[in-house]
């Protein structure tokens, strides 16, 4: 998850917007679409429209997993990106690994409601087998976005590397470039800025952990720290925020290997990468999967319940 810098949009955040899909054991064809849930202190969350989705996608794969939302501090507006896929409609792994879709979804608002036509935008390299859970930053200095995902290229035969591009309007992008390249698979990057650095946390899909890292450039030198993530097997698509009016950071991880659930992690210093357990559970009435946390102003969060809680 990454969110504007408070030096950037002087708006007071009060609340939290998590967009996210769901998994069940029963397979529907309504799970791997957009879902809202809000909370107001990021525990306790309630999942909007009836539990049902807020946004589906009518393209591509017809499916949207791992959604992602970011606001636009400059417009005015709201961006949310997601894998184009369906494992409802594709059903096997290695093949969507070799054949999936090289395009991200898109949609766009000004007021989280309203949301326009969804569009795709293809990303990937010419030879990318997939493009895996996007989502993008807002880079001050070069007033633009940096959008990053995970592709394997050569059409599957490839590692997992982490992929870049930028962009104005999500509608016009760069080449893509290689962002994160490892020895191990490397897929689920996400990035939060904290008092002028960038901490990028991944999940190194080889070993299937969580690895940190910082930098005081988004297109710098990241630096590796020694954290206690790594002892945590089986966890993947991470999403961090920070809570409202502490020095605390809460860092979600999809268990989805035992528990299957989000678990919350909280950190009071960034730079130690040392994260504990909550002893509360995250409290959200749906099994959500891999997604996006965003604050949110009240107004914000009492528009979206008012036009979303049925």
């Amino acid at each position: 998850m990454t969110y504007v810098d408070m030096d950037i949009d002087k708006k007071k955040y009060e609340a939290y917007l998590f967009v996210h899909f769901i998994h069940e054991d029963e397979r529907r064809d309504d799970l791997e679409q957009v879902y809202f849930s809000v909370s107001k202190d990021g525990l306790k969350w309630e999942t909007l429209n009836e539990k049902k989705p807020i946004l589906t996608s009518t393209l591509g794969d017809f499916g949207v997993r791992d959604p992602f939302i970011i606001r636009s501090p400059k417009e005015n507006k709201f961006y949310i990106i997601g894998t184009d896929l369906s494992m409802y409609h594709r059903k096997d792994w290695d093949e969507v690994q070799r054949t999936g879709s090289q395009h991200i979804v898109v949609w766009q608002s000004k007021d989280l409601i309203n949301w326009s036509e969804q569009w795709l935008v293809k990303v990937g390299p010419e030879t990318a087998g997939c493009v895996w859970a996007p989502e993008a930053i807002y880079d001050k200095e070069a007033d633009d976005f940096l959008v990053f995902w995970a592709s394997r290229e050569n059409f599957g035969a490839e590692k997992h590397k982490i992929y870049y591009s930028k962009t104005k309007d999500f509608i016009n992008f760069t080449a893509p470039e290689i962002y994160i390249e490892r020895e191990n698979h490397i897929i689920d990057t996400t990035i939060i800025e904290e008092d002028g650095k960038y901490y990028r946390f991944s999940k190194d899909e080889t070993v299937k952990t969580i690895t940190v890292e910082v930098s005081e450039a988004l297109l710098g030198e990241f630096i590796p720290l020694d954290t206690n993530l790594k002892n945590i097997i089986g966890v993947e698509g991470p999403a961090c925020f920070k809570i409202k009016g502490e020095d605390k950071w809460c860092l979600l991880l999809d268990h989805y290997a035992i528990e299957k659930k989000y678990v919350p992690y909280y950190t009071t210093d960034l730079k130690t990468a040392q994260f504990t357990k909550s002893p509360e559970d995250l409290d959200i009435p749906v099994n959500s999967k891999h997604g996006g946390v965003m604050p949110i102003t009240l107004d914000e969060y009492n528009a979206v319940v008012q036009a979303y809680r049925k």
